[in-house]
């Protein structure tokens, strides 16, 4: 017993001196390798065949590789190529020509530090291109290397992700990403519900393979988990705290299932199905965003309807002297001015008159004629009452209240017909503005008048106009700006089977001129009310019907204005030219997007509220937007 129990302890022993060397190996071999990484650090890793001269080097690191570079600034021209050359044969293993022609762009390099550079040593860095510009790649903290740092600037033009050049106009999709680039709330949500179809996708092959039982349970509780939290979430704020470790889980887990042969038609069937739901999800926000669009237009914005509000409230709390009675004699005198204004926008009205009588020479002989409906009467007769605009005369008519030959009359504003056609193989979208039905009983509201200006509301004025007063029409019954991009041949759909010379121009409405006398005499109210019974037998909408007419009832008729008094296009064209604008008399913003909504067109807004009055103190209880 006692030799068996000795050789028991001695076996002990030598296990035990084993351990204790192992142990004493493992503690040498952690001091060694630091060592190794500091002397490494200090040699700065130089291949066998790099010179041991101490110089910077700086790693770019893209697609996992990595490219040196040395001091270069005391070399020659030809020395930087004889310097490239070599680094091309110094890493000689290169990549594939498609990854180089991918990595070739100098925008998508990412910069790396030197740090990163070191704990890649062992990945294989890729050769320079033979023609690629040393100066245009990115550089980090490196003053001593020729190389410079690029930055694109989106809102200035450059190259985007995809590689196309972004427009320096507005508009353009780069300067609208950088304008406005927000956080999305939904992002987690996003990538929950994306990781979740490709679960679902490949769930049911793995489930099939009897030896991957735990995987199959793991997606499961992964679906099941992430199903859960998606019922009870719509933003990331829902989110509970560690959604971001089920994430990770259920990747991983896919990551697994994908290195699987698994059957190919149940992915298809869920990546068929994810991209049915997101084009439908595209249709709906495609037609929401459309239909939110001609709410926006046709809408009121909220403080133009406090302000009509607020001046109707207070024309009947505040009883004020009514001044049409002193007035009256301007109303009907045939010396002075006339301007006539459709309008139930208090506040374009406003800067319709007001841009007009900053510009006249001779404001005592300007008469404004505003006609509204019932609803905004009051609002209009207040605000004139109490803002004052030089010397000129205001006169507000309700319409609704107005009989003419015993018929009342229905407020109406002028008509905005759109029309696409093709230049040069493009489309265009134009807007053709056109007189309403109230605009042909011009000749019975104003019995006293020979002529008047007529102006949209939706226009401003930047010169005088009395040279209007002057003109000589030779004959015709309506001067206006003709508009050449649309002939009438493109409207023959609209115009019927009528004779009509198929080359003339359209006319605009905005700035007009009529001669009411040449009116009454060739009794062009008749002939329009006959027009507009023959298409409205047919059914046709209102804004075809008031554009048939007019072209027909003016034809041969129209006395052409020069383009300069008139410039159309502001409210739905991106690309009118300043030096047009600078130089128009009147300024015309047909077309949607109007100078007083939000979404007007930014850069043509000053023109319009350079003559708001942003005084008043209406418009600053309604919290108007200047």
């Amino acid at each position: 017993m006692k030799g068996g129990g000795g050789g028991g302890v001695y076996s002990g022993k030598r296990r035990w001196r084993g351990l204790v060397i192992a142990v004493l190996g493992l503690v040498f071999l952690s001091m060694l390798v630091p060592l190794l990484f500091l002397l490494g650090l200090h040699n700065g890793f130089h291949s066998p065949g790099s010179e041991q001269q101490s110089s910077p080097s700086i790693g770019l690191g893209g697609y996992g590789t990595k490219i040196f570079i040395r001091d270069a600034s005391n070399l020659s021209e030809g020395d930087r190529s004889n310097h490239v050359d070599d680094l091309v044969k110094q890493f000689a293993p290169t990549l594939s020509k498609d990854i180089l022609k991918n990595i070739s762009h100098p925008a998508e390099n990412e910069t790396k530090s030197p740090s990163a550079m070191h704990d890649n040593e062992e990945e294989k860095g890729f050769s320079v291109p033979p023609h690629a510009d040393l100066q245009s790649l990115p550089i980090e903290n490196n003053p001593k290397a020729g190389a410079s740092v690029q930055i694109i600037d989106y809102a200035k033009g450059g190259v985007d992700q995809s590689g196309k050049s972004c427009e320096l106009k507005f508009g353009s999709y780069c300067l609208w990403r950088e304008q406005h680039r927000e956080d999305m709330k939904d992002s987690m949500v996003k990538r929950l519900k994306d990781h979740l179809f490709v679960a679902r996708a490949y769930y049911p092959s793995i489930a099939k393979l009897p030896s991957q039982d735990k995987l199959s349970r793991e997606m499961r509780q992964n679906i099941q988990e992430v199903e859960r939290v998606l019922s009870e979430s719509t933003t990331d704020a829902d989110l509970p705290p560690q959604i971001g470790k089920k994430l990770q889980r259920m990747q991983a887990a896919i990551a697994r299932a994908k290195s699987f042969h698994v059957d190919c038609n149940n992915v298809d069937k869920k990546l068929r199905q994810i991209y049915d739901l997101t084009e439908d999800e595209a249709n709906f926000h495609m037609r929401q965003s459309v239909f939110l669009y001609q709410l926006a237009v046709q809408t009121m914005p909220k403080s133009l309807h406090c302000l009509s509000m607020r001046l109707t409230v207070e024309y009947f709390r505040s009883p004020f002297d009514d001044t049409e009675a002193s007035l009256a004699d301007n109303y009907i005198d045939r010396a002075l001015q006339h301007y006539v204004i459709f309008s139930t926008n208090v506040l374009a009205s406003s800067v319709v008159i007001n841009s007009t009588v900053m510009h006249a020479k001779e404001s005592g002989k300007l008469v404004f004629h505003v006609l509204t409906d019932e609803e905004n009467y009051f609002a209009m007769k207040l605000w004139f009452f109490r803002n004052t605009y030089k010397e000129a005369t205001i006169q507000v008519l309700n319409m609704e209240r107005l009989d003419l030959n015993n018929q009342k009359l229905q407020f109406s504003l002028p008509v905005e017909f759109r029309v696409s056609h093709s230049i040069d193989a493009q489309s265009r979208t134009e807007y053709l503005s056109t007189f309403s039905h109230l605009h042909y009983r011009l000749p019975e509201i104003f019995q006293n008048l020979e002529k008047v200006v007529v102006l949209d509301d939706d226009v401003v004025v930047q010169q005088d106009l009395s040279a209007l007063w002057n003109l000589n029409m030779e004959g015709k019954v309506n001067a206006a700006v003709q508009f050449c991009l649309v002939k009438l041949s493109l409207l023959k759909s609209y115009l019927g089977e009528n004779s009509f010379n198929k080359n003339s121009c359209a006319w605009m409405s905005g700035l007009n001129v009529i001669d009411l006398v040449k009116w009454r005499e060739l009794d062009l109210t008749e002939t329009y009310q006959k027009f507009v019974k023959e298409v409205s037998t047919q059914e046709a909408q209102n804004e075809a019907v008031a554009l048939h007419a007019s072209l027909l009832t003016f034809q041969d008729l129209i006395y052409p204005l020069d383009g300069s008094w008139a410039l159309s296009g502001l409210g739905h064209d991106y690309n009118v030219d300043v030096y047009p604008i600078r130089n128009a008399a009147v300024l015309h913003y047909n077309g949607k997007m109007k100078p007083w909504l939000e979404l007007g067109i930014p850069k043509y807004k000053g023109y319009w509220k350079n003559f708001v009055n942003r005084e008043d103190q209406f418009l600053t209880d309604c919290n108007w937007n200047s």
